[in-house]
């Protein structure tokens, strides 16, 4: 269940920049890609634990971004519990603060999630932070392994994630106020109906 992007934009957020530090999130991000292409997600024996149509999508976006006059590097996460971006360790958080520091620019290829990794990790530097990628939906798919050992997908579909309601305050699983007082109001009925 890889959540689906749209591009964004990049080139003309990086006005201005000299410098950009590209930090791609290996699994949605390249899952998007390898469906939008119709190419093997991975392809085991020939590229090993890299998906060729998202690293060929980095390198373009490397090309464009050099037109328009921009240095950058991928910040690269060649292990796989390192690949989503939305959970890497503190030492990985703070090695991507190091890299930050010699760039003017850090573009998030990855959902809403990675982004809040990468603005928390990098903190205090004075790196402009950039989405390059927009999510749209969760994508549908049927994982087909194909000869000799490649990862593709097959009728994939992408499911509308709803907005939120106007107004709606992100969660962090606390109980609201209402909540709280409902319970309150619960417990000396609920000792009663024991006794």
């Amino acid at each position: 269940m890889p959540l689906h992007f749209e591009d964004l934009d990049v080139i003309s957020a990086t006005k201005g920049s000299r410098s950009a530090l590209i930090v791609p999130c290996n699994m949605c991000p390249a899952a998007t890609v390898a469906d939008r292409e119709n190419k093997p997600f991975l392809r085991l024996f020939k590229d090993f634990l890299k998906s060729a149509p998202f690293e060929k999508y980095i390198s373009t976006l490397q090309n464009r971004l050099r037109e328009h006059g921009v240095r950058s590097k991928v910040f690269k996460s060649h292990l796989p519990h390192q690949w989503f971006l939305c959970m890497w360790t503190a030492a990985r958080q703070r090695k991507l603060q190091k890299h930050a520091r010699q760039y003017d620019t850090v573009i998030v290829l990855g959902c809403e999630s990675a982004t809040r990794t990468v603005r928390d990790s990098i903190g205090s530097t004075n790196c402009k932070l950039i989405e390059g990628m927009e999510t749209t939906g969760i994508m549908n798919t049927k994982l087909s392994l194909q000869f000799p050992c490649d990862i593709c997908f097959k009728d994939s579909k992408v499911i509308p994630i709803s907005p939120p309601e106007k107004g709606a305050q992100p969660t962090n699983n606390e109980p609201s106020s209402t909540t709280v007082a409902n319970i309150k109001r619960s417990v000396p009925r609920l000792i009663q109906a024991t006794h």
